[in-house]
């Protein structure tokens, strides 16, 4: 029997972007929460930060506003209010574990970020524990990443991209569209399945973990091919993180073609700043700039590739011999995609810099645990062997084929436009 009552209904990437902007009004004009602490070095400092009775207070006032967001979502989207409350101070609290487990400064010295803690932890859960049925079709795993996407696009700021420069513009733009097309080719060539070939494609050229949860959403990907993706791009990251940066001291590279190259290539932004750091602080300086050149263009990405899986993935009855027309790319264009360029539109533009400033930090926060809640639910809905054992190795391979020609031809460009 269906746990979903039919008395209220709206769909959910409208959802999504409603909620979104309650967040965002809530954060500007009535309530700022405060950003909790879960960094710790030894167990006196777990107990005297983290477990500390100021920082359970901002924890505690943290869980009543996302349930009270989620609760809103399950009634607009017409699920069952009673078991996503139920559901939801589990998922939180398997949450909680994890931002702790990445808050250590061992974990956070080797990169490895909360949402694969996360993702860990709901799967062990999930594998390890028969959950009901009731349970694990109440999860909001969608509704949570496409919240942390409009969120996302709060720190998308215009001003900032013309403070990138023209030259980290230029080497994202060619960087973004060169890889892109190399990887889409090479899954193909592969035979990988168009889902993960685009998750693939983007997470590959464009920032990694944020391009690949968008595109998911864009084409209404399966979660169990996202973490699946996730956790390559998490995993290769670390190497490249430590590795890049000792060959371009052998070769004697120049700080700001090092600084270009890391930026460039590696998919995830704290291993960018973990690897420019090694080289020095020109090379962290540029690295950032061109990271964040790259992921300004996920918006563009994100509506772009929405709508050619439209026209390629049409599957209603007259789309056999027809393109598909404007009422349907409509229809299943990812609503979300309107929420995040439409954050960025007014953080831009319509809220000054001391506001921005004043929020940013805690807005920041709250899409992290959104996207952190988000693949706790991944792994608890997600069964260990369907991850593994289902996926071909072609998708690893053409991953990592795409990444070793990302390094390359990045390398070269930044030796084009920086040397």
């Amino acid at each position: 029997m269906s746990t979903q009552p039919k008395q209220f209904n709206i769909h959910e990437d409208w959802t999504v972007v409603i909620l979104g902007f309650i967040i965002i009004g809530i954060s500007l004009f009535i309530f700022l929460p405060e950003v909790p602490v879960f960094g710790w070095s030894n167990t006196t400092d777990l107990f005297t930060k983290v477990f500390d009775l100021a920082n359970l207070k901002i924890l505690l006032i943290q869980f009543l506003y996302l349930i009270s967001i989620g609760t809103i979502g399950a009634f607009l989207i017409g699920r069952s209010v009673k078991y996503f409350l139920f559901t939801f101070p589990i998922v939180y609290l398997l949450t909680l574990i994890a931002l702790i487990l990445a808050g250590n400064s061992a974990i956070k010295s080797i990169n490895l970020e909360a949402v694969i803690f996360s993702l860990i932890i709901g799967l062990a859960i999930g594998n390890f524990f028969k959950l009901p049925e009731w349970f694990r079709s109440s999860l909001s795993t969608e509704v949570f990443v496409k919240i942390g996407l409009v969120l996302l696009g709060t720190g998308v700021i215009f001003s900032d991209i013309l403070k990138a420069g023209s030259l980290g513009l230029i080497q994202a733009l060619v960087v973004v569209i060169s890889v892109w097309y190399f990887a889409f080719w090479l899954c193909r060539k592969l035979k990988v399945d168009d889902e993960l070939t685009m998750m693939i494609s983007s997470a590959v050229s464009i920032c990694g973990v944020s391009a690949a949860i968008a595109t998911s959403g864009a084409i209404k990907g399966d979660s169990k091919k996202l973490s699946y993706v996730i956790s390559i791009v998490l995993v290769t990251a670390i190497p490249m993180m430590i590795f890049m940066p000792i060959i371009a001291k052998y070769f004697n590279f120049p700080e700001e073609v090092t600084g270009a190259w890391l930026g460039g290539s590696i998919d995830t932004s704290g291993a960018v700043v973990a690897s420019g750091t090694l080289v020095g602080e020109t090379a962290l300086k540029i690295s950032t700039i061109v990271k964040f050149s790259q992921n300004v263009l996920l918006g563009l990405a994100a509506f772009a590739i929405s709508v050619y899986w439209t026209y390629s993935h049409n599957t209603t009855s007259e789309a056999a011999e027809s393109k598909p027309t404007l009422k349907v790319i409509w229809e299943r264009f990812p609503k979300f995609v309107i929420g995040f360029i439409g954050a960025s539109l007014i953080f831009s533009f319509l809220i000054s810099p001391e506001t921005r400033d004043g929020v940013k930090d805690s807005l920041k926060n709250l899409q992290g645990i959104w996207f952190a809640l988000a693949f706790t639910s991944i792994g608890l809905e997600t069964n260990f062997k369907d991850l593994l054992s289902n996926n071909s190795r072609k998708p690893l391979y053409a991953f990592l084929i795409a990444q070793l020609f990302n390094v390359i031809v990045t390398l070269i460009i930044a030796f084009l436009l920086f040397s």
